[in-house]
């Protein structure tokens, strides 16, 4: 039987998991957002799928690069939580 400290601890790896695995996506898409509005002041041009597109290239890229590592530990906390459940 689980007691709330084990269940709290389970959620907080979760969350840190999830954090780990979309921080990398979601600041870099906001940092090419932010410049790209920049640029955008700057040069008056106000173009929608200007953005998007760049955001889109850059998400791409990411999961090219980290897209292992992002699977891995998504596997080990998978893998984890299925122990935690064969132990009890």
């Amino acid at each position: 039987m689980m007691d709330t400290t084990q269940v709290t601890e389970i959620l907080r790896e979760g969350i840190w998991v999830a954090i780990k695995v979309c921080g990398p996506m979601l600041l870099l898409s906001m940092l090419v957002g932010v410049l790209l509005a920049i640029f955008q002041a700057v040069t008056q041009i106000h173009e929608q799928t200007l953005s998007f597109l760049f955001k889109v290239v850059v998400i791409a890229a990411v999961l090219l690069i980290g897209g292992g590592w992002m699977m891995e530990t998504l596997l080990d906390y998978a893998r984890s939580l299925f122990a935690l459940m064969l132990q009890n």
